[in-house]
Parts: structure tokens; C-alpha cells; sequence
């Protein structure tokens, strides 16, 4: 690697900030923000500078490793491929295809490499049992776009940049850069919003890192959302507001709508919210009565006993005040490698409920069942039983409710392997290991996140350092593995055809398959003096062509296409290397009707699963509130889930691992500052310390996600000293969201009380 300075697109968080990083004889020796970035403009938070500490990190595997009796010793790749694909088939050949799970973490699709290569992969193994951080995470948004725009991750995005009012629940944007919503350097874009005159208001459980800009600032109970959005929504048609502006020709069933809220006034919620019935109203009127507006729920909203119904709620509170598909409203993006249009081009909008768990009978979402029930489909036995298990970048024991449970479940399995560069405390049950490359190894393309940004760019990033000879790329591994079943599959040999096109796939791997998607795309190649006749060929296929005929759908997708005279042209690989701070697309625009994929091109306002459970609704709403303390989570910007607590400058410094308690709840229970806590569920229970704050609503107590690093037998030393505890230690896995299968990761009831220490503890 030449010395210098070297831009780069930072792959921790969703926020894609763009990065210099300067290399001398082939070491970092600083890394600073990318002023000429065009979505981040020189803003990176403090996880930026451990992308030196995760490339450097000495206990970071980089060769295959399995598992003996006298522990782990290192073999080779083509051993260890061999091993991985017999031990996979024999089981599969023996217990049938469902008898293999495999669960995919969330970094996967921060690696464009990964996502190209993770669908022939789970062909080859062909399970039904497949899992993945989406039902711990952003399921309810995805339902809700499948359900009402026609596809699974066609989100609307606040336009923040423009807008006048932006209403965040459940969100914190200060800690996440943005979740659904690609937004670097969130503090300046609310401090712009505010010099134009704007207003924020958050309402949350806990006074959070973003609710202290708030202008305005609400507490709320956990999973009381859904009754605080459909006050809003009663209020509106109450009090004459709604006005879906823009999209009044395309919204149907909006009197359905209007029925279900009926008896859910502001002043019947505000017994279970905790907020006032003029607040509430008050928050209705400033959302239909500001033109430029914008709500945003996130996390806190998704993972709770009514996500489904509550993110359904604010996307129509957004489209029943117009605010949707207008500047400063929500808008649709325009990627350069539009995945929604590919998607539909190909048949896959999305799905939901084509089939059901073989235990608890929980529907799948686009071809995954819940998170929650993994422990159940590896110790029930019965014919699908999951013997064998395979994670990808993925630590389910520490990200999924009821993590003990899922380790008692790990250990009785036949066999499991891990792609993934760390012995974490879901790898260290694995039988192999199959560490990939570093992401500073190989090249970055955002194909996700650049689908959620705030403001439409192209960035990519050439590997910054030379991968080691001996060393494999995830898309490889992921790549021979398949190869490698389908050739067991059948028989050991594969028809020529087949043969050639697993090779030349290996071969080139996803930067051609990338250069093609971006000249094809909206600002793909421009044909320059003949552009008018190849329109006119373009439009014809469009009209001879059926509807879902797939050429039709690249026809409509192409650059030559009229729809996309206007946006910039000639994108392709070569010339986002002759750019290497990224290309700005320009800002989000309206897109409809031409960006829905519904059956009869409207938006369903109304659909039938969430009016069912209105019933479920109206039945706690007419129980008392739950006593007791209520759990929630929360995050830190120093921290992204469970895999950054190996790097020493994010976990120094004051410990992050405490639980937040009132001080009114702290006082009924004798605890003080400095105090141990015990919060138990169910005779499960963990120790924590204990920081009291008024910046928690009284009820509620909250851990921070991602921790719990004292399982023995992990290679992660910095995180093992700053171990925590695991929030999903106390989760129950019973509990999920009906409507979405999500996990409840917020609102569960816990009890705490004074830890007192076992004698030998204390003469310890």
C-alpha cells in the first residue's frame, strides 16, 4: 500500500461517513474525516478511528481453526472446506435439508461482497431454517413497507435536511448516526433544522443523548407507542386535519383507517402512555399543520409487543398530513443500484407467512422465521430438528432474547461453524471457524444503506491494504462452501455448464457484478449522439412487453429510460475510482406513483393484519397499566451491537454497563450511587451497577445492548475486562410481537433489588 492518504467509506455504523486515512510503510497512522465527502462533509464519530483497532487487533483470527479435545489448532482453508461440506451434507443426507439453520448478523450487509454471495450460498444448503438480526431489529419497517408501498425495503425517509419539524420516537439518532435513515453528523443537520427555524421533539423512556436538543421532550411508557400514534390519528380525523396532499389519489381505505381509531381518544391513552391528552393533540396539530414535517420512529418502536402495529401507525400518521413524497417530508431515495426495482424486476417484493416455525408455528418474513425461536428448533426433537448450525458475522447469544437458553441449545448440536474473525461467545461453540478478511482487505460498496440515505451519493472504496495469500474473502468462503455442497449434492461432480459458471463466479467475484449494476442503473452509461433512437427502442419494449415480463423491468430501470433525463449520467466502477471521495446524486425527490410496487399501484392504508390487531389494543387498553419496573435498551456512539468491545478506545473511560434507574424507584428499593443491582425475570438474573438519573421515566429501568463478555473461553481479552452484562440474558424468547414476529426487546417487566453478595463472595 502506497504511503499517503487514502479515502474510504467507514463500514461500522449505518451512517456511511467518509474517511481519510493516512498509511505510512504500510501502517495507520491517523484517521480523520473526509471534508470532500458529499453526505458526510468531514463529520465522523469516535467508532471511525477503531477501524484501525479491528484491522490490527492481534486476537482477530486470519486462518480456519477447529475445535479437539485439547482445544483450538489451526488447519487449512482446503481442509477445512472439506470438512465444513462433508460434515453439512452427512447431516443434511441423514436428517433431511431443514436439519441445517443458519442465522446472518447484522455486518453482512455493511459488505456488498457478502450480500452478493449470501443467496447461492443458502440455495446450496437449502434449509427452511433460516434466522437472521432482522426479527431483533427493523422487521416491523419492513412488514409495514411490504404491506402498504408493495415492497419489503422501500422505506420513506425523512428528508431532514429541508424539513421544519422532525418528530423522533423511540430513535436516537445522537448514538446510531441515523437507523432506517442514513444521516452523518446528526448534530449539525438538527442544528441547521433549528437556525431555519425548525423544531425537534422526542418522545422516549429515557432522556436520550438526542432528546437533550430537544426542543420539545416527552417520557413515555415502553410499548405504549401504538396507543400514542393512534391518539394522533383519532385526533386528526377529530378534529378535521387530515389532508394526504400529494398522495390523496394514491392512499386507499383511509375510512378503515378512521374506524379503528375511533375509541382510542387522547384522554383514554394517557393512563397507559404516561403523556397528556392536550399533548398528544397538540403533537397531531403541529404534524398536519406544519407543511415541512416529518416523523420517525426507530428501535425503541420496532422491538416491543405492538412494533408492528406502531411503525404501520407512523407511516400513515406521515401520509394522512401529506407529508409523504414532498420536500422536507418523507421521501422515497433513488440509488445508484436501486435494489427495490431489481428486487421487484425479479419477483422479490417480499413475503410474509408462506410458511410457519416447525415449533411455535411463527410465520417467516421473506424467508426467515423469527430470531426468537432458534433455541426451540435445536432442542425439540422431531423430523426438521436443526442439528447442524452455520452463523455469518453473527453473535445470536449475546443479540437475541434469552441468550443462555440459545447457548444450552448450541452445545447439543452435532456440529457448527462460524464465518467470522473473532472467537466470540456464540463462535466459541463452533466446530470450525473461517475467519475472512478484515474489511480494510477488501473493497467497500454501501448496497443497503446508500437505499436509506438522506441525500442520494455513490461511494466506493478499494481495499486498503493487500489480503494475505493464505487469506479468504467472505464472498469466497461463502462461494467454495456452496460449490462445494452443490457437488456433494450431486454425487461429487456437477454438470460442465454448472461447473463453469461456479468458477468464473469465484473468479471475478462482486466488483463486476457492481460495475454492472451502476451502468445500468438510473445514471448508468449515457449512449451519447445515438441516446434518442435507443430511447425510442426503449419505449417499445415497454409497451409490447407484458407487465412482469423481465425485460419490461430493466427497460425501466435503464439510464436510456425518459424518467431518468434528468438525473446525472455515466456512473459505472471506473469513474467512482476517479472519484474517490464518492459521487453526489442529488437530494431526495418525489417518486410516486412510479416508485410503488402494490398489485393496484395505490397505498394501502388499511391493510387487514394490522386492523386485526386493533382488538388486542382495545383489550389492554381496557386493563390496568403493568405494575413494576419495565426494561428497555439503549446504545452508545462508541458502541454497534456486540463486535466493537475488543478495541480499547471505545471501551475506556467511565464504564457504559450500568443500569439507569429513577431516583423515586432507586429509593423504594434502598440503592444508591455505587450499588449493585440485581434485575431478575423468571429465576434468570444479572449484576449490574447501578447509576441513578432523572434521565429515565419512573417505571423504568434500562441496560445497554450488545454486552455480557464474561462467558469463558472467548480470544477477546479488552472485551472480557470490560465484560458488562447481557440485557438478552433476562429477555424472554417466548415473547414476540404477533403481528411482525419481532422480538419484545423493550417492556418487559423485571425486578430489582439491592444485590447482596454470597458469604464467600464477600470474604473474597
Amino acid at each position: 500500500m502506497e504511503n499517503g492518504v487514502h479515502y474510504r467509506t467507514c463500514h461500522l455504523c449505518e451512517a456511511m461517513c467518509g474517511v481519510a486515512i493516512e498509511v505510512n510503510n504500510g501502517k495507520i497512522t491517523s484517521i480523520k474525516g473526509d471534508d470532500q465527502d458529499p453526505l458526510s462533509q468531514g463529520h465522523i464519530c469516535p467508532k471511525a478511528v477503531a477501524l484501525q483497532d479491528l484491522h490490527e487487533d492481534r486476537e482477530r483470527l486470519k486462518k480456519p481453526i477447529r475445535k479437539t479435545a485439547q482445544g483450538w489448532e489451526e488447519l487449512s482453508w482446503e481442509d477445512a472446506f472439506d470438512l465444513v461440506a462433508e460434515k453439512l451434507h452427512g447431516i443434511r443426507k441423514t436428517y433431511g435439508r431443514n436439519s441445517i439453520g443458519v442465522y446472518l448478523g447484522n455486518p453482512n450487509v455493511h459488505n456488498h461482497g457478502a450480500l452478493m454471495t449470501t443467496m447461492p450460498f443458502l440455495r446450496a444448503i437449502g434449509t427452511q431454517n433460516r434466522f437472521s438480526a432482522t426479527s431483533n431489529d427493523q422487521l416491523p419497517h419492513m412488514l409495514a413497507s411490504l404491506e402498504m408501498f408493495g415492497h419489503q425495503i422501500l422505506f420513506p425517509i425523512p428528508d431532514i435536511d429541508h424539513t421544519d419539524l422532525f418528530i423522533c420516537i423511540g430513535g436516537n439518532p445522537m448514538a446510531s448516526n441515523g437507523s432506517l435513515m442514513t444521516v452523518p453528523d446528526i448534530r449539525g443537520r438538527l442544528k441547521a433544522l433549528r437556525q431555519r427555524g425548525g423544531k425537534l421533539v422526542v418522545i422516549d423512556p429515557r432522556r436520550t443523548e438526542t432528546a437533550r436538543l430537544a426542543d420539545d421532550f416527552h417520557f413515555i411508557r415502553p410499548g405504549t407507542d401504538a396507543f400514542l400514534l393512534m391518539a394522533m390519528v383519532h385526533t386528526l380525523f377529530e378534529e378535521n386535519l387530515v389532508d394526504p396532499g400529494a398522495a390523496e389519489r394514491l392512499v386507499k381505505d383511509v375510512d378503515l383507517l378512521r374506524l379503528a381509531a375511533l375509541s382510542f381518544s387522547p384522554e383514554a391513552v394517557t393512563r397507559h402512555t404516561g403523556i397528556e391528552a392536550e399533548a398528544i393533540r397538540q403533537l397531531a396539530r403541529q404534524l398536519a399543520k406544519t407543511p415541512r414535517a416529518a416523523l420517525y420512529t426507530r428501535m425503541g418502536t420496532s422491538t416491543q409487543a405492538f412494533g408492528g402495529t406502531t411503525t404501520w401507525l407512523a407511516y400513515c400518521l406521515n401520509i394522512l398530513t401529506g407529508k409523504l413524497d414532498i420536500p422536507g417530508g418523507v421521501l422515497f431515495t433513488q440509488p445508484a443500484v436501486d435494489l427495490v426495482a431489481l428486487g421487484a424486476m425479479s419477483g422479490q417484493r417480499g413475503h410474509f407467512g408462506k410458511r410457519h416455525s416447525r415449533v411455535r408455528g411463527l410465520p417467516e418474513f421473506a424467508g426467515e422465521y423469527p430470531a426468537s425461536t432458534m433455541a426451540d428448533e435445536m432442542l425439540t426433537p422431531g423430523e426438521g430438528q436443526v442439528r447442524a448450525f452455520v452463523t455469518v458475522a453473527g453473535n445470536p447469544v449475546l443479540s437475541s432474547p434469552n441468550g443462555q437458553r440459545l447457548e444450552s441449545a448450541l452445545e447439543g448440536l452435532d456440529f457448527m461453524v462460524s464465518v467470522d474473525y473473532y472467537l466470540n461467545e456464540t463462535t466459541r461453540h463452533a466446530d470450525v471457524i473461517l475467519p475472512p478478511t478484515a474489511a480494510l482487505e477488501r473493497s467497500h460498496y454501501d448496497l443497503i444503506f446508500s437505499q436509506f440515505a438522506v441525500r442520494n451519493v455513490a461511494k466506493y472504496s478499494e481495499a486498503l491494504f493487500p489480503a494475505a495469500d493464505d487469506a479468504r474473502h467472505d464472498w469466497q468462503i461463502l462461494l467454495e462452501l456452496a460449490h462445494r455442497l452443490e457437488q456433494q449434492r450431486k454425487g461429487g461432480r456437477l454438470p460442465l455448464r454448472s461447473e463453469m459458471g461456479w468458477r468464473a463466479f469465484k473468479k471475478l467475484g462482486p466488483d463486476p457484478i457492481l460495475d454492472l449494476l451502476l451502468r445500468t442503473g438510473p445514471y448508468g452509461a449515457d449512449a451519447g449522439p445515438v441516446r434518442p433512437f435507443a430511447q425510442t427502442a426503449i419505449e417499445l419494449v415497454m409497451d409490447i412487453l407484458p407487465e412482469r415480463n423481465p425485460l419490461k423491468g430493466l427497460a425501466r430501470l435503464s439510464p436510456l429510460n425518459r424518467r431518468w433525463d434528468e438525473l446525472p449520467k455515466g456512473l459505472s466502477l471506473s469513474a467512482l475510482k476517479a472519484a474517490p471521495h464518492g459521487i453526489d446524486l442529488g437530494p431526495l425527490q418525489p417518486a410516486l406513483p412510479e416508485r410503488l410496487f402494490t398489485r393496484d399501484g395505490l397505498i394501502q392504508m388499511a391493510p387487514r393484519r394490522y386492523l386485526a390487531d386493533v382488538e388486542r389494543m382495545q383489550a389492554t387498553l381496557e386493563s390496568a397499566p403493568a405494575d413494576g419496573l419495565l426494561l428497555i435498551g439503549r446504545r452508545h456512539v462508541r458502541s454497534n451491537n456486540s463486535w466493537m468491545h475488543n478495541s480499547q478506545r471505545l471501551v475506556k473511560g467511565k464504564g457504559r454497563c450500568t443500569l439507569l434507574i429513577h431516583p423515586d424507584d432507586a429509593s423504594k428499593r434502598a440503592l444508591n450511587p455505587g450499588d449493585h443491582a440485581e434485575v431478575s425475570v423468571q429465576g434468570r438474573y444479572v449484576v449490574i451497577p447501578v447509576e441513578i438519573t432523572e434521565d429515565i421515566m419512573p417505571g423504568v429501568v434500562s441496560i445497554p445492548h450488545g454486552w455480557g463478555h464474561h462467558r469463558s473461553g472467548t480470544g477477546q481479552s479488552v472485551a472480557s475486562s470490560h465484560a458488562g452484562v447481557s440485557i438478552n440474558d433476562l429477555l424472554d424468547d417466548a415473547l414476540v410481537d404477533p403481528v411482525s414476529g419481532t422480538s419484545v426487546l423493550n417492556g418487559q417487566a423485571v425486578d430489582v433489588r439491592v444485590w447482596q453478595p454470597e458469604p464467600q463472595q464477600k470474604q473474597a
